[in-house]
């Protein structure tokens, strides 16, 4: 008898440790919990649900299940007038975390007034959330998030690709949409930095193959959407966010450093494209006067010496910029938000050892996301949340989504377009996504359908408490004007 228990006893320890040992996603899964926030001081209550919808191959097998989580708020009986704004962030290979977490979503992660770590770490509720005035889902792309392959014979090309990630996603977002049944509301997408490739490509596949027109769509820090901008274009739009970093670590002359940010940054635009941008475009064949003083006047606006200039014939990359500006101080600036410092092994050198602000970010975003969804969405599993997932090799063939987008806009009179950016931001400049606006409509008969919104902070601009409360408001504002009266026709 005793050697009986004893063998059972191993054999049921044996059978939960191997069942313990199973990491599985499930293909679909669906958790709801109901929760309330106060909004601009408006008690809003809302459901969460947070789960998994696969991706089908051509004969209806999951092959993939994406990840995503759908606040909707529970007072509304009538959808068909509520927008419903999906989420996307960027990378390629970046988790939904960031604006989920710290941006439109109804709770933002612990940090301080300027965006730093802090601890405890933990959540909050977020009084800006855009909950108040639509849905909102947030999507994790295969391999982000909590997202996988569940088929090990699925083509990776399937997926990571330009046009392959548009693909899936649009035919995801039907799905999606027909589950919850929300055709009639007003829609809207949302990308930050790649997720504006993302995005922007969506809003052309949704339209044609999907037949789901949209009302809006809102580039956060955007990329260069297939736009060309190579050689002097290039080199002479750094410099308004040159201007910008050096503002703000105060490094211009006496007379732009006293005057506020909004009033440099417009002399320094002003002299980019009117005066800068020829200069550089003469190449060798500039006269030495003017050559002159375009060096003097790209150091007056950068913060850069003269010599440092001349010696990258006025093509500066931004790398060197975060390694230049604070040098004789011994710190580097951070590339996606420049506010934020850095230390190096050595001071000699062409670039950071590291992104300062992305180190910075890591530390309190990561620890928020897994505590949230285990404690307040009550997802549990135990696949990794991965923050930057494994899509590499990544297909950037064929990238032309701005003409996806200028398409798009044409076809739908309906169709709005935001920019968002920080001026502070190194990687996706801010005068870069104007220069991409100026550019998505080279014939500007859709110029009142576009819209600029620059804040004091960088690539996640939503980061610093101001930009938050403003960011979040510039939203509110966009879908009240992309929302046509009842009964309006969608025609030219």
């Amino acid at each position: 008898m005793k050697k009986y228990i004893l063998l059972l006893t191993f054999g049921l320890i044996f059978n939960y440790q191997s069942k313990s040992q199973e990491r599985k996603l499930e293909a679909e899964e669906e958790i709801v919990t109901n929760h309330q926030v106060s909004i601009k001081g408006e008690k809003i209550s809302y459901s969460a649900q947070t789960g998994t919808q696969p991706v089908w191959d051509e004969n209806g097998k999951p092959i993939a299940a994406v990840h995503y989580t759908f606040y909707k708020r529970s007072d509304i009986s009538n959808t068909d007038r509520r927008p419903l704004v999906i989420s996307f962030n960027g990378g390629p290979g970046s988790a939904s975390v960031w604006m989920h977490l710290a941006y439109t979503g109804p709770k933002i992660l612990r940090i301080d007034e300027e965006g730093f770590p802090i601890q405890p770490y933990g959540v909050k509720d977020n009084p800006h959330s855009i909950l108040d005035v639509a849905d909102i889902v947030y999507v994790n792309p295969v391999n982000t998030g909590y997202s996988r392959i569940l088929d090990p014979e699925a083509k990776k090309e399937t997926f990571f690709g330009v046009n392959q990630d548009i693909e899936y996603l649009a035919e995801w977002i039907n799905t999606f949409v027909t589950r919850i049944n929300r055709w009639n509301s007003p829609k809207y997408l949302i990308g930050e930095s790649y997720g504006t490739t993302r995005v922007s490509g969506l809003a052309l596949e949704l339209q044609n193959n999907q037949w789901m027109y949209l009302n809006g769509v809102i580039l956060v820090s955007p990329t260069d959407l297939g736009i060309d901008r190579s050689g002097a274009v290039e080199s002479a739009n750094r410099l308004p966010y040159f201007t910008a970093a050096a503002w703000y670590h105060k490094k211009l002359p006496a007379d732009l450093q006293s005057k506020d940010l909004d009033v440099v940054l417009a002399e320094s635009e002003s002299y980019t494209l009117n005066h800068l941008l020829p200069a550089i475009a003469k190449g060798a064949w500039i006269s030495d006067d003017e050559k002159e003083k375009a060096i003097q006047n790209f150091s007056r606006f950068s913060g850069l010496s003269e010599k440092v200039i001349s010696q990258h014939n006025m093509d500066v990359p931004t790398s060197f910029f975060w390694k230049e500006l604070l040098r004789e101080e011994g710190f580097t600036i951070g590339r996606l938000d420049s506010r934020y410092k850095g230390i190096d092994r050595m001071d000699a050198g062409t670039r950071p050892d590291f992104n300062s602000e992305l180190t910075s970010w890591l530390h309190s975003f990561t620890p928020a996301i897994n505590y949230y969804y285990r404690n307040f969405l009550g997802y549990k599993t135990d696949i990794k949340y991965n923050m930057f997932g494994p899509v590499r090799p990544w297909d950037n063939s064929n990238d032309n989504t701005g003409e996806n987008l200028r398409q798009a806009m044409a076809q739908n009179p309906y169709l709005h377009t935001m920019v968002q950016s920080g001026y502070y931001d190194g990687a996706t400049t801010y005068f870069d996504a104007k220069y991409t606006m100026w550019h998505i409509d080279p014939s500007g008969k859709m110029k009142d359908r576009f819209s600029f919104k620059g804040y004091r902070s960088g690539h996640m601009m939503y980061l610093r408490a101001e930009d938050l409360a403003t960011s979040n408001e510039d939203i509110r504002k966009f879908i009240e004007k992309s929302l046509p009266a009842a009964g309006t026709p969608a025609k030219y």
